[in-house]
């Protein structure tokens, strides 16, 4: 069996600065500011060195039903009131200071709500210097002794760094001096009182394992970001772009000096990375140059004064400082004249401005729209913290919105891996800022999950190590070493004493003549001795040059071969080149081929999968409409079944009763052609007809007859079930003989549930005026079933009716169809076919006997 083919990955392009193999958290660091008034109420407590603990204060605690909640926040590291500024540099910034000495980018984040203690943490205070200064005195008690000369290194408007000579530099200097520019601080002026405390850093640092073949040169730039636009700090204008003049109409005064600051774009540079375009960017020497600088820029910046704080930040502030390092040449006395060897290294410190309720700060105004418009930047910063954890945890490729907001747009080449990234969460403990810190927790709950891949280190130029130091050597020896002539002075015996102090003094002449005579004679050793030396020396010169040239030739040779084994090595590596293209194509349409066999693999799979679901959906409503059907069906067999048995009952009661009728029939018909003929015949009276006993036929009566002389009861068919007997008060109690009677039965005059509850049947007695006048009694009857939902339901199944006639409306067939005899006697009955005329009818149902109800029609004889 061929194993399953796996689907080749694409080559990434990887980034300059990411490495995809290893990645670092973002380090989140918190610091609890001290409260402002001692006996304050708090609601954080720092529980150990990486975790703090919020406690819901006791007004909220009130206003949310006493409802009690702690929640733990970690960090990688906590910092509470008493931590000096020198304990949150070295755990915080020290590392990002070492990094951008080796070439490596870093960004630093001061976050909180308004009034936290971020200015203090980044810029300090009088005697208590902030991250910035530390900064920059470990910067340049690292790389002072080895700076370029002034603008030897010149920045451009393309995020790089051109490189000049010497000579250039100092031509450049010259015209600058020529021309004071406010922008360049001087080293030789004196350091501002008013931020002087501030740099005066006690302890020493300096970063380890400094290249010393390099030179370095230090930039700072200083820009905010305000209302979501980009102003540069440090550029010179003609007034003051935060406070202009206004006259008494509140318009800007009528003056050619008036210029609206120029907000700053933002570009990419040819390595992908964001910058401000046309930023100021000014080369410091000095820490003291480099703050003055920044406190230059620091006075426009924008504050307000605010409800919750004196001096609230409206704008966030970016202070870079760019480090660029180019190495010495191979004597070690020049900076190297390649621009491909600059190494340019960045860190930002950025101060945020503060997160803020406006229901809290009363901002009204432009108050009120700087305060959205730094809720919305910090809002779209936290956006892109929360995408790009959710891409890096759940493997999604949601695109991160930095270009909503300049602040996330600036940095975004950080979290792709160009540098390293710090987090400062600053936190007041005060219970009015309960539900503010709670987000900040949360923000950086959200911050410290997202991963950024660790940049790489640089490239090494390739020189010899310690050209510096042997440059210095060089030039150390030959300003301590002697000159041959003195070394030849030395050598020649000293001269005797040349001072004649008497006329007739003989000896010191002869003395100083043989001196000078040995003096002579020890130059020509010395000059034969030193020409023998040189012809030696122009000899061994001589085989050395033959040698040099002989080794030239050699070395010619062997190149050569080098040579042309390098041209046939390039010529088989650009046939590996063009096979490499021509299988990266092919695997890039086989990754494209594979990539739509997946999609419609995955198409194909969800519509397998929508089909099972609706499938599974359809068998499950199937199953539920076969039981409810099933119930429905069994309900209703139920219910016809009882129908059935309902409908045979009155069925076989009715046709019981129509065989009754005709069985009466037949015998009153039996009677009448029997009965012998008489010369009067009478029609015997309904007394008599009550009195008399026929006989019966062996079909016996519904009801059996009843003495004349007793009320009769007619008693229902369910005589054995409990009934409702439900007779209306507006009923008319009426004389008859027969009554209906049931036992056990409740009575009432309106139906109530508890007794139809007690009840199997019902019965409603029903009245109303029949067309002759007379009263007609319908009792109507039904089922009594319980439902559902715990009542009672009626089902009428059958209708009786007690209907009473008066025999003195009846008249008879000789009124109406004979007429009178002579004789004046009543017309006799003696034709069996007039009598077989009268056609007795009973009433389906009936039990009141023959006889009662008789509908007679003469019929009509033929002529």
């Amino acid at each position: 069996m061929k194993p399953a083919r796996t689907k080749t990955p694409r080559k990434l392009p990887v980034k300059k600065g990411s490495q995809t193999s290893l990645k670092d958290p973002v380090g989140v660091y918190c610091r609890v500011r001290p409260l402002s008034i001692p006996d304050q109420e708090c609601c954080i407590e720092v529980i150990s060195s990486t975790t703090v603990q919020l406690h819901t204060p006791e007004g909220y605690r009130l206003n949310r039903n006493g409802d009690y909640k702690e929640t733990q926040y970690s960090f990688k590291q906590v910092f509470g009131t008493h931590t000096t500024q020198k304990e949150l540099f070295d755990a915080v910034a020290n590392p990002l200071v070492e990094d951008l000495i080796h070439g490596k980018n870093g960004l630093l984040f001061t976050y909180g709500v308004t009034g936290s203690g971020k200015t203090h943490t980044m810029t300090g205070s009088p005697g208590e210097g902030g991250l910035l200064p530390r900064c920059l005195d470990m910067i340049f008690n690292s790389v002072g002794s080895l700076q370029a000369k002034r603008y030897v290194f010149k920045s451009n408007d393309r995020n790089s760094m051109d490189i000049q000579c010497e000579v250039d530099a100092l031509l450049e200097r010259q015209k600058r001096e020529a021309t004071p520019n406010p922008k360049t601080p001087s080293s030789k002026r004196q350091v501002d009182p008013e931020f002087a405390d501030m740099i005066n850093v006690q302890e020493f640092c300096k970063a380890q394992d400094v290249d010393e073949d390099s030179v370095y040169g230090v930039f700072v730039s200083y820009i905010e970001i305000y209302n979501n636009y980009i102003y540069d700090l440090l550029e010179e204008a003609l007034f003051d772009p935060i406070k202009p003049k206004w006259n008494s109409c509140s318009t800007p005064v009528k003056s050619t000096d008036f210029v609206p600051p120029q907000s700053k774009l933002l570009r990419e540079d040819k390595n992908h990375n964001m910058y401000v375009a046309g930023c100021t960017e000014v080369e410091v020497k000095s820490t003291e140059e480099a703050f003055e600088v920044f406190w230059r820029g620091q006075k426009k910046r924008r504050i307000a004064n605010t409800h919750l704080n004196r001096e609230s930040s409206r704008s966030h502030s970016v202070f870079n400082i760019k480090l660029v390092q180019a190495p010495l040449d191979a004597d070690g006395d020049n900076v190297l004249q390649e621009k491909e060897q600059i190494t340019i290294s960045q860190l930002s410190l950025v101060d945020l401005a503060g997160s803020e309720r406006t229901n809290r700060t009363k901002a009204e105004g432009n108050r009120l729209r700087e305060a959205g418009n730094i809720n919305q930047s910090l809002m779209t910063l936290r956006t892109c913290m929360e995408v790009l954890r959710e891409n890096q945890m759940y493997g999604t490729n949601k695109m991160v919105p930095y270009r909503d907001s300049k602040l996330t747009h600036l940095f975004k080449n950080y979290f792709d891996g160009e540098g390293k990234v710090r987090l400062i969460v600053c936190v007041n403990p005060k219970a009015e800022d309960y539900e503010e810190s709670l987000q900040v927790m949360r923000f950086a709950e959200v911050t410290q999950e997202v991963e950024v891949a660790r940049p790489v280190d640089k490239v090494i130029c390739g020189l010899t190590p310690g050209r510096r130091y042997r440059h210095q050597a060089r030039g150390g020896a030959v300003g301590d070493e002697p000159l041959v002539s003195e070394v030849v002075l030395q050598s020649f015996p000293p001269l005797p004493s040349c001072e004649i102090l008497d006329v007739n003094d003989e000896q010191t002449l002869p003395r100083l003549i043989e001196a000078l005579e040995k003096r002579h004679r020890l130059r020509q050793m010395m000059a034969d001795e030193f020409s023998r030396q040189a012809i030696a020396f122009k000899a061994l010169l001589q085989e050395f040059d033959n040698a040099v040239l002989n080794k030239e030739n050699y070395i010619q040779g062997k190149l050569n071969e080098k040579e042309k084994v390098i041209s046939g090595q390039k010529l088989e590596i650009e046939q590996l080149e063009k096979k490499n293209k021509t299988l990266e194509y092919k695997m890039e349409v086989l990754e494209k081929t594979a990539a739509i066999y997946e999609e419609d693999q995955r198409a194909l799979q969800q519509r397998l999968e929508a089909q099972g679901q609706r499938l599974q959906r359809q068998l499950s409503d199937k199953r539920r409409l076969e039981a409810r059907l099933q119930g429905m069906v069994t309900e209703t067999s139920m219910k016809w079944e009882k129908e059935c048995e309902r409908r045979v009952a009155a069925k076989q009661l009715e046709m019981q009763n129509k065989l009754w009728v005709k069985d009466e029939k037949l015998k009153q018909l039996k009677a009448i052609v029997t009965e012998p003929k008489s010369d009067k015949p009478e029609r015997p009276s309904r007394e008599r007809d009550r009195e008399k006993v026929t006989p019966r036929s062996a079909s016996p009566p519904p009801v059996p007859n009843a003495p004349p002389i007793r009320l009769r009861h007619r008693r229902s068919r369910s005589a054995g079930d409990r009934w409702v007997d439900h007779k209306p008060a507006s009923n008319v109690q009426t004389e008859t003989v027969m009554q209906p009677h049931v036992p056990h039965a409740i009575t009432v005059s309106v139906p109530s549930e508890k007794a139809l509850a007690k009840c199997e049947k019902y019965m409603l007695t029903h009245q109303e005026l029949a067309s002759d006048g007379e009263i007609e009694t319908k009792l109507i009857k039904g089922d009594v079933f319980k439902t559902r939902g715990g009542g009672q339901s009626v089902q009428f199944t059958d209708i009786e009716t007690v209907k009473q006639e008066s025999p003195t409306g009846r008249k008879r067939r000789s009124s109406t169809a004979a007429p009178a005899q002579p004789d004046g006697t009543e017309s006799e009955w003696t034709d069996v076919e007039t009598r077989c005329s009268v056609a007795v009818e009973m009433r389906a149902g009936s039990q009141l006997g023959p006889g009662y109800q008789h509908h007679a029609q003469p019929k009509r004889k033929k002529p």
